[in-house]
């Protein structure tokens, strides 16, 4: 199987210090550092938390089963977080200060909880951050129209024949771009979210 043809996922398990790697540590730390300002924690720890759990992922990934249920990577991902931050807090005598009247750890303990608004919302931010920056990974393998006929009918619902007419393309062409754009998108993505 040739390197193109493996996920992300795939390349950076089976190597940790290539450019797969590299790749999905700059894909996750700014997801990472997004929830570790929610729990308020301060800019230069929240550095070292996040190389943390960066370096669990790439000890443990060799070992991590994905278990085809839905979500399985992210979820993962949210544990070492969980646990990360927990051990993190322990550690330090400055408690942050909790919104909404609860507890920073009562906080903790809602993200943890696969069933609650807050994993929920770590689900959705999780696959819309992966997205986006497996987009801006994937653009630079694709010439500009191609792009282009995939962005227009994916993003800008725009019907195939009408992007066809704009971008002087033959009808057929546009399919083939939606087509290899999302196929090289999938692959990227197997395993870190779901369709």
């Amino acid at each position: 199987m040739s390197e193109t043809s493996l996920s992300l996922l795939d390349r950076a398990r089976d190597n940790v210090t290539d450019e797969a790697w590299q790749r999905m540590a700059e894909v996750y730390s700014a997801l990472l550092r997004s929830w570790l300002m929610r729990f308020e924690v301060a800019s230069t720890d929240a550095d070292d938390l996040i190389q943390e759990v960066l370096l669990t992922v790439s000890r443990e990934l060799s070992c991590f089963e994905h278990s085809g249920r839905e979500g399985a990577f992210r979820s993962w991902l949210r544990t070492i977080l969980v646990n990360r931050l927990r051990d993190f807090w322990r550690s330090k005598k400055y408690r942050p200060a909790a919104t909404g009247g609860s507890t920073w750890a009562e906080q903790l303990e809602q993200l943890a909880d696969e069933s609650s608004n807050a994993s929920r919302e770590w689900n959705l931010e999780h696959d819309r951050h992966v997205m986006a920056r497996l987009l801006e990974s994937v653009r630079p393998r694709f010439e500009p129209q191609t792009w282009a006929a995939f962005h227009r009918q994916m993003f800008d619902g725009q019907r195939a024949d009408i992007v066809a007419a704009e971008l002087g393309m033959p009808l057929n062409s546009v399919y083939v771009a939606r087509s290899r754009v999302l196929s090289t998108l999938r692959r990227e993505a197997a395993g870190l979210i779901d369709e």
